[in-house]
């Protein structure tokens, strides 16, 4: 594919720092920019996903569906000649991992109480 067909995207991460930028065909779904996302990530981070469902990409304000490819999402600032589109990439561990996780710090948290009337 030629390289003036490629869209040039990074990633903002929730501390300020950027995974890319990085070429992508206008055909990439949202899924797979996500699944480059994790194999991306950095390894220091305190806040990492686990899978590509956990990431969630917001572009101009909006969060983008997987099923959307990077075609459809780009802005009309987006078309600026050698132009990058950031995007921010904010991780959201789905409802049932944390609830499961908080049921386990939950658990060593009960006391034993004792009275004594005297």
């Amino acid at each position: 594919m030629p390289e003036e067909d490629l869209v040039e995207l990074k990633f903002r991460l929730y501390d300020g720092s950027d995974i890319g930028p990085f070429g992508y065909s206008p055909a990439y779904t949202v899924a797979m920019l996500k699944e480059r996302i994790v194999s991306e990530w950095p390894k220091d981070k305190k806040i990492a996903p686990k899978a590509a469902n956990d990431v969630k990409l917001i572009s101009a304000g909006k969060i983008l569906e997987n099923s959307r490819t990077v075609g459809q999402c780009k802005m009309p600032f987006g078309e600026l000649p050698k132009g990058v589109i950031t995007m921010h990439a904010v991780v959201q561990l789905s409802l049932s991992k944390a609830k499961t996780e908080k049921k386990v710090d939950e658990a060593p948290k009960k006391g034993i109480c004792a009275c004594s009337i005297l």
